[in-house]
């Protein structure tokens, strides 16, 4: 896999904690829910950094924009936070669509369930990394994280959860930023197909693993 991440680990507190790292050849057009660099545009990096269950900062994106100037990383980026150890990454291709995922089901919801109540839950996060050798539109960009979801939500479904996903989930998703754009990022189009195959496995697979968050080891 040409985007294969690179496993690495920071100093907290005395402990080595784990986190992902992209190191992009060039500039990706991307659209990420992550809570740094997210939105649509042209992206050099991703992170996806384990943090303790008990996390409770209110700053995420300048604690990642921390951790990614401790990288070495400059530039626009995206940082993606999860209480999951992302040692137990899973990926999945399908064609040339690349999925990485960390899938933490600790408090699985579903979305619009009447009785969740954000400063009661107790946060799971199934973070989704996609790669894309073909650009996609804007509005393809946005189709396929619509597409992504669905394949998790199927994925769930399959496992026997009663969930959508859980509160905190983020999905990211980058192509080229230069050549000719495909509309379509659906899951009947060539490249939202893909990638909904590619989720549901990678999802469907790390859902079956047994978890342990960081801060119960």
């Amino acid at each position: 896999m040409p985007f294969k991440p690179i496993l690495t680990a920071r100093q907290e507190e005395g402990e080595s904690i784990p986190l992902l790292v992209w190191r992009l050849p060039a500039l990706m057009r991307a659209i990420s829910s992550a809570p740094l660099g997210g939105g649509i545009g042209d992206r050099g990096w991703v992170v996806n950094a384990t943090v303790p269950m008990s996390y409770a900062r209110d700053d995420p994106h300048e604690h990642l924009a921390a951790l990614a100037g401790e990288l070495g990383l400059d530039g626009a980026g995206v940082g993606l936070l999860t209480g999951v150890d992302v040692t137990q990454r899973v990926a999945a291709v399908d064609g040339d669509a690349e999925v990485w995922a960390t899938v933490g089901l600790g408090k699985p919801i579903m979305a619009a369930a009447d009785h969740v109540i954000p400063h009661q839950h107790r946060p799971g996060t199934i973070n989704i990394v996609a790669f894309l050798p073909q650009r996609l539109s804007d509005a393809a960009l946005v189709n396929a994280v619509a597409t992504i979801t669905e394949a998790k939500a199927q994925a769930l479904w399959e496992l026997g959860l009663h969930a959508t996903g859980t509160a905190t989930d983020a999905v990211t998703v980058l192509c080229p930023a230069d050549g000719p754009a495909e509309p379509y990022g659906g899951p009947l189009s060539l490249w939202g197909g893909r990638l909904a195959r590619a989720a549901h496995r990678a999802v469907r697979e790390g859902g079956s693993r047994p978890k342990i968050p960081w801060s119960e080891r």
